[in-house]
């Protein structure tokens, strides 16, 4: 994702995704609200207000609070419990997984509307998918995904993740 937002240049902010109804510049200021979010959740700290932006210095920023959820998120005792959010409750364990699923499938989002690569390590895309695959048929708020699309039974684990919430490979 930090090489994504990396790679974005300044004139392509208003392009659209395949994120429905979100340009790139609305994709990074979510991805900037989860990151922050999520890395709060991990350090079992409460949520402050995030600091969104595309000012200046956004792509450093992001690329910071990236590394911070992914620290945030390294000790195994954070992913024990429960935690809960906009008056959801859930095991931290699916927390986490809903952070990887995030960053993964906005990931590409934000790669394929700005004609960037975007792969994965194989672990990362199996955990990912495993995850897709069992929450997001049944998620609390199936209003956050797009209907499935149906792909072949070989279509490439990150083709799968993305078709799953709703997006065209």
């Amino acid at each position: 994702m930090a090489e994504v937002l990396m790679g974005i240049a300044d004139d392509q902010l208003a392009l659209p995704t395949p994120c429905a109804d979100y340009t790139v510049a609305d994709l990074i200021a979510h991805v900037d609200e989860v990151t922050q979010g999520f890395a709060a959740m991990g350090r079992g700290e409460e949520e402050g207000e995030p600091v969104t932006g595309l000012e200046n210095g956004w792509r450093v920023r992001l690329a910071r609070q990236l590394a911070a959820l992914r620290r945030a998120w390294s000790d195994p005792v954070e992913w024990q419990g429960v935690a809960g959010t906009a008056g959801l409750e859930l095991p931290k364990r699916t927390w986490g997984r809903i952070a990887l699923t995030e960053l993964m499938v906005h990931g590409w989002d934000l790669a394929k509307a700005t004609g960037q690569p975007f792969d994965p390590p194989s672990g990362t895309l199996r955990a990912c998918l495993d995850h897709v695959a069992e929450f997001v048929p049944r998620a609390p708020l199936p209003e956050l995904w797009g209907l499935p699309v149906e792909v072949p039974a070989d279509a490439a684990p990150l083709d799968r993740i993305v078709a799953i919430t709703g997006r065209v490979p």
